[in-house]
């Protein structure tokens, strides 16, 4: 398979920054298959998500194929093939949270920011994901916005944190 044409499908491009890290990290890896994951990571840090271009250029990078990557990109939550809002709002679902009221509290922000479930809002400012574990347990429902965590999320202070997040987006 050549490569060099199907990246030239859509243009990808990484600052310098993020090309000197990863020529840093490869030589680390004696088999380039492992280095996949820190490179999309590495990937999505600059991009915020791993585009068809992105996996196809980490795939000629390692040489390996395409599929490979993917395989990566799909199977790992944390990653994502799609751009996110501006805010990135995720609700953990599993078990102690779901017992304490986690789906109300994700309505209300999906219904507050107008944003559907596992989507970005029109305006493209709020993303509202249900997710795994956000590892809180013992302080149920918790949410996380961007990288702040929120625990004991009640339905009256999910509310009062969406109209702030709207707000925020007005000034």
């Amino acid at each position: 398979m050549d490569l060099t044409k199907t990246v030239q499908l859509e243009e990808f491009f990484l600052s310098t920054n993020t090309i000197d890290k990863i020529d840093k990290l490869v030589p680390r890896y004696p088999d380039t298959r492992s280095v996949a994951l820190p490179l999309c990571h590495l990937v999505q840090e600059e991009k915020g998500y791993i585009s068809k271009a992105a996996i196809e250029w980490i795939a000629s990078r390692l040489e390996i194929e395409p599929i490979q990557v993917y395989e990566i990109v799909t199977f790992y939550p944390m990653l994502r093939e799609k751009p996110i809002g501006k805010k990135h709002i995720k609700i953990c679902r599993t078990l102690s949270c779901a017992l304490n009221g986690s789906q109300e509290v994700c309505s209300t922000f999906q219904k507050e920011l107008n944003c559907g479930l596992n989507q970005t809002s029109d305006d493209g400012e709020f993303t509202v994901e249900f997710v795994e574990c956000i590892a809180s347990c013992g302080t149920a429902p918790v949410i996380q916005i961007d990288d702040k965590l929120h625990q004991s999320v009640t339905l009256d202070v999910a509310k009062k944190m969406a109209s702030e997040l709207k707000q925020n987006v007005l000034q």
